[in-house]
């Protein structure tokens, strides 16, 4: 069969022929609709993701929307390894049946991105009741951009939407909002942060933003209100570390947590999936995308901008 196969860590993928994927007893073999190139897959592929085998040749990809032998289009993911999604055959244990009329291709455009953050929200949300303040670092990204979208739709009752691209910032003022430019001085997300403390904080960059964050959510004296601050480190855009204050630790009634591919359980994981197809499904979180035949694997491995490359075969 035609596959994207990355021979070494330090290569570009190229469409050449790959074996059958071996399907285990009980699973169908699928067909090849869209997979997403997102992130987390040049990461693994190219061995600088905790996930990574360090084994080639393999076929690079993590999710997809494939279509069953009885034509029904389902999201689908892990493939057991060295098959990925982007081969035109997939052997995998998941198959979630897509809604009717939903556009395969932004489902695999969206679904990663998505559930970075809509997994500790749904998570927040069961645990307290409500979401309250919720402030995205990072929003401006693809996965912080759904991260909006998403607290908006399961009810926040305000969405610090902070980042440094102003088109991506206006865009999502429009969908409600509040959005905090973090391409200077700290002193708008102090503002931001201060005038009402956050009870969710997604963090898609850590390094020096998670910083002033820390120090934003300082607490000012003993008699301010001291709600509780659940904070998620999710990606590492802006740095590898960051230095956390001990006073915030002690004056604030912080938990500090990860979200990533080892953090939920699978079962966790596939309870989650359905409702986040919906969400896409319907347009209530719109991923862009752009489209590339498996020929050309090479120009959507080099892709950038403000859409997801997705490859179809």
């Amino acid at each position: 069969m035609r596959a994207a196969v990355l021979t070494a860590p330090d290569t570009v993928p190229v469409c050449t022929e790959f074996p059958e994927p071996e399907a285990l007893p009980g699973q169908e073999t699928l067909s090849l609709v869209a997979a997403g190139l997102h992130r987390v897959v040049r990461s693994i592929a190219t061995g600088h993701h905790y996930g990574s085998t360090g084994r080639y040749p393999l076929v690079p990809g993590v999710d997809a929307v494939a279509r069953r032998s009885d034509g029904v289009l389902v999201y689908t993911g892990f493939a057991r390894p060295p098959w990925g999604t982007m081969a035109e055959r997939l052997a995998t244990p998941l198959g979630i049946p897509l809604p009717a009329g939903a556009d395969p291709l932004a489902v695999a455009a969206g679904m990663n991105p998505g559930m970075s953050g809509f997994l500790p929200l749904t998570r927040h949300l069961q645990q307290r009741g409500a979401l309250g303040t919720v402030l995205v670092l990072g929003a401006t990204g693809m996965a912080g951009r759904a991260a909006v979208q998403l607290a908006r739709a399961l009810g926040a009752t305000r969405v610090i939407a902070a980042g440094r691209d102003p088109g991506a910032l206006d865009a999502l003022r429009d969908r409600g909002a509040e959005a905090v430019s973090l391409a200077g001085s700290p002193e708008p997300l102090t503002e931001a942060v201060r005038a009402d403390a956050p009870s969710l904080v997604l963090d898609y960059v850590w390094g020096p933003v998670a910083e002033a964050a820390f120090a934003a959510l300082g607490r000012r004296g003993l008699d301010e209100d001291d709600a509780d601050i659940s904070y998620v480190q999710i990606g590492s855009l802006a740095g590898q570390d960051a230095a956390m204050p001990a006073s915030l630790l002690r004056s604030r009634r912080i938990t500090i947590s990860g979200s990533g591919s080892g953090s939920a359980s699978t079962e966790q994981l596939l309870a989650r999936l359905p409702q986040l197809i919906a969400f896409i499904a319907d347009g209530t979180v719109d991923i862009p995308y752009t489209a590339y035949p498996l020929e050309r694997i090479a120009d959507a491995w080099a892709h950038s901008g403000h859409t997801r490359a997705v490859v179809v075969p």
